[in-house]
C-alpha cells in the first residue's frame, strides 16, 4: 500500500493500531510514521530502541512507586529467570524479609502475617544494621541446637531437676513468664530478647495468657515455648517475696557460687536489691548461672544502654538508637493466622481505599468506664491542632465533591462512645476542606481482661490495625500504643494524661522518638553506689514524654 493510499485510509482504522500500542495514540503515531519513511533494517533497530526506552520508563516507574509515602507501593525491582534462563522484564516485589530482618524456608501456610505483611504495611525507613542482621542469624543458630527437644536441652533439663550445683554449658536459658496485659507482655519479650542476644541465652517463653494463641514461632526449626514438662513447675508463682530471687538472695546476703537457676524479678514493684541486675558487677556473677527465670510487666532496655559491659555491643546492634523495639517487634511478634485473618479482614473492608489513614488509640486509666468529655475535647484539639483531622462546617451545608480526598480513622479503646461521638459530628456536618472522613472501631470491650482468648485476639488485632496507620495518635502510659508505634516506626501525636478530669493544655506532642517508655527505672549509680539520676547519664536514654520519671531510647543524629 502507497502513501497516498494511507493517507486516504478513514481516521477510525488508523486509530486501531494505536490504541493497541502499549504506549498509546501518539506511540502508535509514531510507529506510523516510521512505516512509512524508513526502511525494514531501520524499523528493527527502531523497536529495539522503542522497546529499551518502554523498560527504562517501566523502572523509572517502578522507583517513584518506591519512594510513594503512603507505603502501599514500595517495591523492589527484580528481574525473574525466563525459561530459558534469560532475565526478564522488570516486574515489582515487596521485600518480605524486612531488608534481612526475617530469613526465607518458613512454611508460608503456617504463618501467613510473616510475609504477607509487606502487603499492608509502609516500608519502614529504618533499616537494620548489618552487624544486627549477623547476631539475629548467631542467636537463631543458637535455638536451634539448644530449643526444645534436643539433645543439649534435654541434658539442662537433667542437671536442673538434680537442683545440685552446676555450671554453665554450651547451651544456657533464659525463661520469660506471662505476666500482666499483652501490651506489657510484648514490650518484655522484646527486652528479654535482647537481654538474651547480650548473654549468648535462649530465650524460651511461657505459653500461658495465650502467648502461644497470638504469635507464630520466630526461629526457623525450632520453638521458642517452654514445654509443658518443664521441671520448675512453681516459677509462675514467683514473686517478689520468693526466696529464689536474686534480689531477695542478695538482701539476705545467700548468694552463693552456682545455683541451677535463679529468679529475676523486674515488675514494677521490684525491690532495690532486684535492681542491682543493672549493674555490671551482679552481670558477672549472673552468667556463672546456666538457668534465670524473668518476670517483668518493664520495657528494660533503656537500662541495658547504661551497662558498660553491654554498651559496644548495642552500640553496634544499633547504631540507630531509636529503632530498638522497631526492629526487634518486626523480627518477633507476627500475628497468627487466626489473629491476622481478623487483622486483613478488617483492613481491606474498612481501610484499605482510604487515601490517608489515622489512627487514634484512647487509653484513660480511671475506675468509670466513660466516655468522658473532657477526653473527647482534648482529642479533637490536639487533631485540628496538628492538621490531623479536618475541622467541621457547621455554618454551611457544603456537599463534598464525588472525588474528594479520604480519610479512615481507626479508633481503638476500651468503650464505644469517643467513636460514636466522632462519627455522629462528621455525619452530621460537612469538613471545612471538603475532606470525606470515616470512623471504624473493631472492638469495645468495655473492661481490660487479659486472661480472654478472644480479648486478647482482639488486642492483638487492633494493636497490628493501628501500626498500620498513616499518622497516628496514641494515649499517655499506654504500652498498647507503644508497641503499635514501634511496629510502624512513626513518631506519634502523644496525648498527656489529663489530670482532675481536665483537658490538658497543650493537649499533644510528637515524642521525641518511637521506642517505648520504661516505666520503672532504677536511679541508682552502681560504680559511686548512690542514687542519680539515670537520664542524665548519656545523651541517648533520657526522660519520657509521657512519664517524667521514665527512660526511653532516642537518637542523637
Amino acid at each position: 500500500m502507497d502513501i497516498k493510499e494511507r493517507i486516504r485510509r478513514t481516521p477510525r482504522e488508523e486509530e486501531a493500531p494505536a490504541a493497541a500500542s502499549p504506549r498509546g495514540r501518539k506511540g502508535g503515531a509514531a510507529m506510523l510514521l516510521l512505516r512509512w519513511s524508513l526502511p525494514a533494517a531501520a524499523l528493527v533497530v527502531c523497536a529495539v530502541l522503542l522497546l529499551l526506552l518502554a523498560g527504562g520508563s517501566a523502572a523509572r516507574r517502578g522507583h517513584l512507586l518506591d519512594a510513594d509515602p503512603s507505603g502501599r507501593d514500595d517495591p523492589r525491582l527484580v528481574r525473574p529467570r525466563d525459561e530459558d534462563g534469560t532475565s526478564g522484564s522488570p516486574v515489582v516485589v515487596k521485600d518480605k524479609l524486612l531488608g534481612g530482618l526475617l530469613v526465607p524456608g518458613f512454611d508460608e501456610q503456617s504463618c501467613l502475617s510473616r510475609y504477607q505483611s509487606v502487603l499492608y504495611r509502609r516500608m519502614s525507613p529504618h533499616f537494620p544494621s548489618t552487624y544486627l542482621l549477623e547476631r539475629l542469624r548467631k542467636q537463631e543458630a543458637l535455638q536451634k541446637k539448644c530449643g526444645p527437644r534436643t539433645e543439649f536441652y534435654r541434658k539442662a533439663v537433667e542437671q536442673l531437676k538434680s537442683g545440685q550445683d552446676i555450671k554453665v554449658m554450651d547451651c544456657n536459658y533464659l525463661v520469660w513468664t506471662a505476666y500482666s496485659g499483652l501490651g506489657n507482655r510484648i514490650l518484655t519479650i522484646a527486652s528479654a530478647f535482647l537481654y538474651a542476644i547480650l548473654t549468648n541465652r535462649v530465650l524460651l517463653v511461657d505459653g500461658d495468657k495465650g502467648t502461644a494463641d497470638l504469635f507464630c514461632e520466630p526461629f526457623p526449626e525450632t520453638s521458642w515455648l517452654l514445654p509443658s514438662d518443664f521441671p520448675i513447675k512453681q516459677f509462675k508463682n514467683f514473686s517478689i517475696g520468693s526466696p529464689e530471687s536474686y534480689g531477695n538472695m542478695l538482701k539476705s546476703k545467700v548468694v552463693h557460687s552456682s545455683p541451677a537457676f535463679l529468679y529475676l524479678h523486674l515488675a514494677h514493684d521490684y525491690s532495690e536489691y532486684d535492681k542491682l541486675f543493672f549493674c555490671e558487677d551482679n552481670q558477672q556473677y549472673l552468667q556463672t548461672i546456666p538457668w534465670l527465670i524473668l518476670k517483668s510487666d518493664n520495657y528494660f532496655v533503656p537500662s541495658l544502654f547504661l551497662i558498660p559491659a553491654y554498651q559496644e555491643e548495642l552500640m553496634r546492634l544499633f547504631p540507630q538508637r531509636d529503632a530498638v523495639f522497631h526492629h526487634l517487634g518486626r523480627y518477633l511478634f507476627h500475628p497468627s493466622n487466626a489473629v491476622w485473618g481478623m487483622i486483613t479482614r478488617y483492613y481491606d473492608s474498612y481501610l484499605a481505599r482510604a487515601d490517608e489513614k489515622l489512627g487514634i488509640q484512647i487509653r484513660v486509666f480511671d475506675t468509670e468506664t466513660g466516655p468522658f468529655q473532657h477526653v473527647l475535647d482534648q482529642v479533637l484539639a490536639c487533631t485540628f491542632k496538628e492538621h490531623l483531622l479536618p475541622e467541621v462546617n457547621t455554618q454551611e451545608p457544603i456537599v463534598s465533591p464525588r472525588k474528594a480526598k479520604s480519610k479512615a480513622a481507626l479508633v481503638t479503646s476500651l468503650n464505644s462512645g469517643y467513636c460514636d461521638k466522632f462519627r455522629n459530628m462528621y455525619w452530621e456536618h460537612p469538613t471545612a476542606n471538603g475532606e470525606t472522613i470515616s470512623f471504624h472501631q473493631p472492638s469495645h470491650e468495655e473492661h481490660q481482661n487479659s486472661d480472654k482468648k478472644m480479648h486478647n485476639r482482639k488486642a492483638w488485632a487492633e494493636i497490628y490495625l493501628l501500626s498500620l496507620s498513616d499518622v497516628m495518635v496514641t494515649s499517655a502510659w499506654s504500652t498498647f500504643g507503644y508497641v503499635a508505634q514501634g511496629l510502624s516506626g512513626l513518631k506519634p501525636w502523644l496525648l498527656f494524661k489529663p489530670e482532675n478530669r481536665t483537658a490538658p493544655d497543650p493537649p499533644c506532642r510528637q515524642v521525641l522518638s518511637m521506642e517505648p517508655c520504661f516505666h520503672a527505672p532504677p536511679f541508682y549509680d552502681c560504680k559511686t553506689k548512690r542514687g542519680t539520676d539515670t537520664g542524665k547519664l548519656v545523651p541517648h536514654v533520657t526522660h519520657c514524654e509521657d512519664m517524667s520519671w521514665g527512660l526511653k531510647l532516642v537518637d542523637q543524629n
